[in-house]
């Protein structure tokens, strides 16, 4: 398993995360709400990681709404705030622009 999917996990899981502009604009559009994501994670299935990711490394992790309805949400590790960053959500049948 990634590293950097677990340090995401670990600061997820000590309050250690915040949630971007462009992150928030995308759960209201969706319907996710923030709580949703954030415990989506902890079960969530690592998908892939960009170690290169500018500004910031990045992992893509698929995680669940209470219904069953799969999404991909891609957190980025801050490491100058050793901190989480959720970037973007989106649900499979969408096609992702970074």
């Amino acid at each position: 398993m990634s590293a950097l999917f677990k340090t995401i996990q670990r600061l997820i899981g000590e309050d250690k995360y915040l949630i971007g502009e462009h992150a928030a604009e995308r759960l209201e559009e969706r319907g996710i709400m923030e709580w949703q994501v954030v415990a989506g994670c902890a079960n969530g299935e690592y998908i892939t990681e960009r170690l290169d990711a500018e500004p910031n490394p990045t992992v893509e992790i698929e995680e669940l709404m209470p219904d069953g309805t799969e999404f991909k949400a891609v957190w980025a590790y801050l490491s100058n705030a050793d901190a989480a960053k959720l970037v973007t959500v989106h649900f499979f049948d969408e096609e992702w622009k970074p």
